[in-house]
């Protein structure tokens, strides 16, 4: 069992050797980019095709329509994570509401990908435990440092943020901007209000 305390203890396995690693980072980033125009049901042949590698260097890499799910979801797991470390300079408040906006619209692009890999494992499943204990990681030390600045509510956790920003991005058929407001709406209830 791994530990999911950090973004560095998902379970991805890159190839070692140089043209192997890019083949396989190649069909990652071209299997987010169909799954994101075309939607899960995307075929590997296409996926390989677009690729520019045989069916054969696909299924190598990932055995199964499954492994390949998981590998594109962990990646982005991995990024939206890493993001938030990435805005350690920046004052507090400024670093919280920057990450929410970016975990918003990962929640929103990703929650076909998740649906589709919970079609052959369930919601607690090594994968999902790894990353929903990754996103607390980077989204609770984010709360946590504004909280120490005095700028986010004290009673708050990323946990309850996760699930209002998870309702947000399940609303289907709203424009971009309305999305904003909507976590605009969020933010400022998150917000420490002295003496309220």
């Amino acid at each position: 069992m791994i530990d999911p305390t950090t973004i560095h203890d998902l379970p991805i396995q890159r190839p070692q050797r140089a043209d192997a690693r890019r083949n396989y980072e190649k069909l990652l980033a071209v299997a987010r980019d169909v799954f994101a125009e075309d939607g899960t049901s995307a075929t590997l042949d296409d996926i390989a095709r677009r690729a520019h590698v045989g069916p054969a260097t696909l299924y190598r890499h990932f055995p199964t329509r499954q492994h390949l799910l998981e590998a594109v979801y962990l990646e982005e797991v991995v990024a939206i994570s890493r993001s938030a470390e990435d805005l350690a300079d920046l004052p507090p408040w400024e670093a919280l509401v920057q990450w929410l906006h970016e975990f918003v619209r990962y929640a929103a692009t990703k929650r076909a990908l998740a649906n589709e890999m919970l079609t052959s494992i369930d919601r607690d499943a090594e994968v999902f435990q790894a990353c929903r204990a990754a996103l607390t990681a980077a989204g609770g030390a984010l709360i946590e440092r504004a909280q120490e600045a005095g700028v986010v509510r004290p009673d708050a956790n990323f946990m309850d943020v996760a699930r209002l920003l998870g309702g947000i991005a399940a609303i289907q058929g709203v424009e971009p901007d309305e999305v904003e407001r909507l976590l605009d709406i969020v933010l400022d209830g998150l917000r420490y209000q002295p003496g309220g």
